[in-house]
């Protein structure tokens, strides 16, 4: 499974008041002195797998933005120092937030170049689930590509995006535009597959399955088509959408939407490993993961 599979992009439903102690946009002070050796000690485990992992697996991008960022591998990261290098470069910073947030809030601190960043991290015995998204999913995972102006600006104008979709009622479709690119897109790089999804690159098992594995299903990236599938959140993508690189993303953040959610309202949805006849089928998955071959009946 993924290190991280939250319940929509890093957003909390219901939610109408910040926790004691937040802001009214529910940041928070990180706190960087009140982590223990021990979170300490799960950030080095988390950081040095996927830093000896991802050569090779994740875009260039990500890798120039991993060996940029004021990271190391034996500490937690002070939000501070990441943002005033990303600050130089993009123009975002990292704001510390207790948890997941609601829609609007998340929307907005995009919208103005603010990633909300969990403060917390994963227990020893958990590194390889979690449902919520805690500091290595939202720094290792995300923040690298913060540092390439394609996906600065893309995440600004999702941001922008999703304040103008929960206003017309269309969150459903517009997360999984993030699903499917932001938390687990590939892409087309020197002739091979490589992973930009925060979701993917965070996640020492999904790092290997989204490239290696012959279960899933490697599509051709499609607007509509994206916005018209469900995703999964407890186990492995058994679809993921390959874009011919990040320039791509600059098109979507320059999208209208609005005459797509009205092509939205009407016609099918599909269920995550569906295959259609108009897809751009770069593999075909096996299924062999999420639906193994049931043994013969005798």
């Amino acid at each position: 499974m993924s290190t991280a599979t939250p319940t929509a992009p890093n957003v909390a439903i219901g939610a109408p008041r910040p926790p004691v102690g937040a802001a009214a946009d529910w940041t928070v002070d990180q706190r960087w002195a009140d982590h223990s050796p021990q979170e300490h000690a799960v950030w080095s485990t988390l950081f040095r797998r996927q830093a000896a992992l991802l050569p090779g697996r994740a875009c260039r991008a990500f890798l120039q933005g991993l060996d940029t960022l004021p990271l190391s591998h034996d500490r937690i990261p002070d939000f501070r120092r990441l943002s005033d290098t990303l600050m130089k470069r993009t123009g975002w910073q990292v704001v510390a937030v207790p948890g997941l947030v609601p829609d609007a809030v998340f929307f907005d601190h995009l919208a103005h170049r603010r990633f909300p960043a969990g403060r917390f991290i994963r227990g020893a015995d958990s590194l390889d689930y979690l449902q919520e998204p805690d500091v290595f999913h939202d720094v290792f995972g995300h923040v690298p590509l913060l540092l390439n102006p394609v996906m600065a600006d893309y995440m600004q104008a999702y941001g922008e995006g999703g304040l103008r979709a929960q206003a017309l009622g269309k969150l459903d479709q517009l997360a999984r535009l993030y699903w499917y690119t932001v938390e687990f897109g590939l892409l087309r790089e020197d002739g091979a597959l490589r992973l930009y999804g925060a979701g993917i690159a965070s996640s020492y098992a999904e790092s290997r399955f989204a490239l290696d594995s012959a279960s899933p299903h490697r599509l051709r990236f499609d607007l509509e088509r994206v916005m018209r599938t469900r995703y999964r959140i407890d186990d492995f993508q058994e679809a993921y959408f390959v874009l011919d690189g990040l320039d791509e993303l600059l098109a979507l953040a320059r999208i209208d939407f609005a005459p797509l959610y009205r092509r939205l309202d009407h016609g099918p949805e599909h269920d995550p490993g569906q295959l259609l006849d108009s897809d751009t089928v770069l593999h075909r998955g096996d299924g062999s993961h999420h639906h193994p071959a049931r043994p013969a009946s005798h």
